[in-house]
């Protein structure tokens, strides 16, 4: 028997079958492997702790099932009802790591409040707990035995936890999206659309949950594991929030929305607001700000000599639009007027965008198409700049 073997069988794994759960114990070695990568990065937020702590309590979720998957949950009794809670876990875990990346910090106490439902279940379980082993695998055996009914309460909570913070994550990531509008002009790197991904991830797990499939739960699983570990590791499309100063900070943190009746309240008055427009169009056309693609709302606002939220009152009065749609028009207008020029037409139509200000071809693309209603190639086939 070698080494390998040996730890299957102290597990409680029967070796001659272990063959149909190598991909389960490959989900779990992927949650520790991606917790201890994520420890590794040279650069750790507060967001990359949570992440290694979720993967971990995934890891754990994932040996606790495979115990009872296998049978192997007879041979280690004390083992059993631990994994109950635990779906009550991940849906905070989600919300949470995605607070800490948009730079909404929750405070200790609602951190408190996330976890107190899987708290609360764990001492509803208090008397399964200190049972004997025989009595735990009785029930087990049994389909829940007397246990049924708070069985049945707690898969309904475990069902609406899923629900409750999908929504929650979805709004606060939408939510993210409208602020960082209101501030950069660029906002393809720090947007957190792959965050949607995670939603839609732990989503199809809990549509799996109330199928009740539980190999097709634990294969999710795994591919969600892989997926969070991709994007948690690349941190693709993350805005740091310690790169920011505190003007952006205070405008990434305060409701910043398009809707003129918002600033009612705060209102710089019609006059500050005329004044403030004119100074503003003045400097796009003089000094074409918009070909900077770091350009943002607090350096426009500090050449005006304005307060940024001054300055944000003013685009989504008159303009009715938010600064990134604000900027990126000016951009699109800009390529419009230099791609038609005899001594560009040697320049690829990436090459005058990123000259225009845009940072990637599909920022462009997409800007171009919302503005014109056709593709760049499509324009410039207009234009018989190219056939």
């Amino acid at each position: 028997m070698n080494i390998f073997q040996f730890i299957l069988n102290l597990m409680g794994f029967d070796v001659e079958s272990f063959s149909s759960q190598l991909f389960y114990l490959a989900g779990i070695l992927i949650a520790f492997f991606a917790c201890f990568l994520i420890l590794g990065k040279s650069q750790k937020g507060l967001a990359d702790y949570l992440l290694s702590v979720w993967f971990l309590l995934i890891g754990i979720h994932l040996i606790c099932f495979l115990f009872i998957f296998s049978n192997s949950y007879i041979r280690f009794p004390y083992l059993l009802g631990l994994e109950i809670p635990l779906p009550l876990v991940h849906g905070p875990m989600l919300y949470l790591y995605l607070s800490c990346l948009t730079g909404n910090y929750p405070k200790r106490k609602i951190w408190l409040l996330h976890l107190a439902p899987v708290v609360i279940v764990y001492f509803s379980l208090l008397d399964f707990f200190l049972m004997s082993s025989h009595d735990k695998i009785e029930i087990y055996q049994h389909n829940g035995g007397s246990y049924k009914v708070l069985r049945t309460i707690i898969s309904l909570i475990i069902a609406f936890s899923g629900i409750f913070y999908v929504i929650l994550s979805t709004l606060m990531i939408k939510k993210y999206q409208r602020q960082i509008s209101n501030i950069y002009s660029n906002t393809e790197k720090i947007n957190l659309n792959w965050g949607f991904y995670l939603i839609i991830g732990i989503s199809t797990i809990w549509i799996a949950v109330m199928i009740k499939s539980e190999i097709l739960i634990f294969s999710l699983v795994v591919l969600f594991v892989v997926l969070a570990a991709y994007f948690g590791i690349s941190k693709v499309g993350i805005l740091n929030p310690a790169l920011l100063d505190k003007k952006d900070e205070e405008n990434l943190n305060t409701d910043n929305e398009i809707e003129y009746p918002k600033y009612q309240k705060n209102f710089a008055g019609d006059e500050t607001i005329q004044r403030v427009y004119k100074k503003l169009v003045s400097l796009m056309n003089d000094q074409k700000l918009y070909k900077d693609p770091e350009l943002n709302l607090n350096h426009i606002a500090k050449l005006l000599d304005v307060h940024p939220n001054v300055l944000s009152q003013t685009i989504n009065s008159v303009e009715n639009k938010n600064f990134y749609d604000y900027i990126n028009r000016y951009r699109i207008e800009e390529f419009k007027r230099i791609v038609v020029l005899p001594e560009n037409q040697k320049f690829t139509i990436l090459t005058l965008a990123f000259e225009c200000g845009f940072n990637s071809k599909t920022s462009f693309n997409r800007n171009f198409k919302k503005y014109t209603g056709c593709s760049p190639r499509e324009f410039l086939k207009d234009q018989k700049l190219i056939s």
